[in-house]
């Protein structure tokens, strides 16, 4: 007896694995290209599932590329131009319906170099000299490296060279003798593994005369505003070119300290900021200096936060006519904005009697009709947050006692 009570408590759906964000690496040798998005949520009633792209709703038919596993969602057959975008997972049952966190899919390629041959560069001994790499169409991040004449002898980067893994460009701050011969780009893509090598770049000495002594000029730069998410990495470029090879070196324009968790490696041009906070934010300055003078420039590190709920809406059940408000509160940077979800659909007022106003649901005269599944939704421009809540509305307090003694 105890058991069939047990398992005839109905519930309403609540996610118990929700999707997540996929970078899928492009790869033409593969035929049969697929990608699975997980969901899952509790229920009784079992929950049922739905699947939006794109706020669209997908439809699984014999035939079709999209196929439903339980509430997983397999996409075969991927097509970078029709799948790439913003998916979502609906789960429904008697009680409503929720909606998941956005999860999107993305595609990671590198194409190779269109150019097979490039002009050689003519520098003075004692000049400074940036080689381009011009990487080739790509989507997924990329690491830069260059070759000197044969694989596998790499630039070495020390106080004189620097590869900028903003721009792929390598940066010799004063050419020598030694630097004389080929140089090759080879860019790799973190996401897919591939690598391509660009056409080699030949550096010559020219033969009227050397290089006098100047000031450094910066080539390579930090933007004059970074966004910097919390608890992320952050890592700030800067070289200069000179004779004599400038050094360089980092400040804070407010004059407090660099912490220990920041590494300033000073012979790549590269401050490094680990797990990045509030109190990290303002503005930096890269210091070039040599013999001849000296130079700087400056950029503002802004700290910026996903929304992370701090009060949440909770299961509630009223009478008919009762009242009802429901509060939702969020961190974050900017300051999140709110909006309401009733059964998987946006909650509009059109009723003068429901209220949404800064994160606050307000229902007045509470009738059968708002029975369901709420969520709450907090987003700034890095995020969205969900939060659900069911709502119970008991017709009368006969009917309230039938479902405790059925509960029972």
């Amino acid at each position: 007896m105890g058991c069939l009570a047990e398992s005839s408590v109905l519930q309403s759906p609540v996610f118990t694995k929700q999707p997540g964000s996929i970078v899928f690496p492009v790869d033409s040798q593969e035929k049969n290209r697929e990608v699975v998005f997980s969901c899952e949520a509790q229920g009784s009633p079992s929950p049922l599932y739905r699947w939006k792209l794109n706020g669209t709703a997908i439809t699984p038919k014999s035939g079709s590329h999209y196929s439903l596993s339980g509430g997983n969602l397999r996409i075969s057959h991927l097509d970078k131009d029709q799948d790439a975008g913003t998916y979502q997972c609906l789960a429904f049952n008697s009680f409503g319906t929720i909606v998941s966190r956005e999860a999107s899919l993305t595609f990671a390629y590198m194409e190779n170099f269109k150019t097979h041959r490039r002009s050689s560069v003519s520098v003075r001994e004692g000049q400074g000299v940036v080689l381009l790499c011009g990487p080739p169409s790509h989507s997924g991040d990329l690491t830069f490296s260059w070759i000197f004449n044969e694989y596998p002898s790499f630039v070495k980067q020390d106080t004189r060279r620097f590869i900028s893994q903003e721009t792929g460009n390598l940066y010799i701050a004063k050419v020598e003798p030694s630097d004389v011969g080929n140089y090759t780009c080879v860019v790799t893509n973190t996401v897919t593994k591939t690598r391509v090598q660009g056409p080699p770049t030949p550096l010559v000495l020219r033969s009227d005369g050397i290089m006098g002594e100047y000031e450094p000029k910066i080539e390579v730069q930090f933007p004059e505003i970074v966004h910097v998410a919390k608890g992320s990495t952050v890592k700030l470029e800067c070289f200069a070119l000179g004779n004599p090879v400038p050094s360089i070196n980092w400040r804070r324009m407010d004059g407090i300290p660099f912490s220990r968790k920041v590494d300033v490696r000073k012979a790549s041009g590269v401050l490094e900021i680990p797990y990045f906070q509030q109190e990290d934010a303002g503005t930096y300055e890269c210091v070039a200096e040599n013999s001849r003078g000296r130079n700087t420039v400056k950029g503002k590190l802004s700290f910026y936060a996903p929304p992370h709920l701090i009060e949440k809406p909770q299961d509630v059940q009223k009478p008919i006519d009762d009242s009802l408000v429901w509060e939702c509160k969020a961190t974050g940077k900017p300051k999140p904005s709110y909006r309401w979800m009733k059964n998987g659909e946006n909650l509009e007022s059109l009723e003068e009697r429901i209220q949404v106003a800064n994160g606050v649901l307000s229902i007045s005269r509470l009738t059968l009709s708002d029975i369901g599944m709420y969520q709450c939704v907090a987003g700034n421009k890095h995020g969205e947050v969900y939060s659900n809540a069911e709502l119970k509305v008991i017709g009368s307090w006969r009917e309230k006692e039938m479902i405790i003694i059925e509960l029972i």
